[in-house]
């Protein structure tokens, strides 16, 4: 299971990446493989504010739909626009090109609040 070390983990699967005060945010390698393969995926809080842990979108699988949450309170300033035609970039890439978001956070001290790869790996079990 890959669970890069320079990023950060939520426990609903979301990993996050900080550059300054804008983060990436997509879904875990291991969130990736327990839906399947990816067929859509929805982010309608473009250009939103929103608390840490609300739902920022969802993904959807041949057999399931799941919620999104924001690991880290901000706004969604950018959509990863190549997931509307090749979704499955999610399965094939996601911590590379199957990002989903990018959040101008609004509290960066949530950071400290986040899972880092140890402590995730040991979240599920691997």
């Amino acid at each position: 299971m890959n669970i890069p070390t320079n990023l950060k983990y939520s426990k609903d699967h979301e990993w996050i990446a900080m550059n300054g005060e804008i983060a990436t945010v997509g879904i875990t390698e291991f969130a990736q493989k327990e839906l399947g393969d990816i067929v859509y995926v929805e982010v309608e809080t473009l250009d939103q504010t929103l608390d840490k842990d609300e739902v920022f979108g969802t993904v959807e699988a041949v057999k399931t739909v799941s919620d999104l949450f924001l690991p880290m309170a901000g706004e969604i300033i950018e959509f990863n626009e190549d997931l509307e035609r090749d979704p499955e970039l999610v399965n094939t890439d996601p911590y590379g090109k199957g990002w989903m978001v990018k959040v101008k956070v609004s509290d960066a001290s949530q950071w400290e609040d986040l899972l880092d790869s140890d402590a995730y790996a040991k979240l599920i079990g691997a």
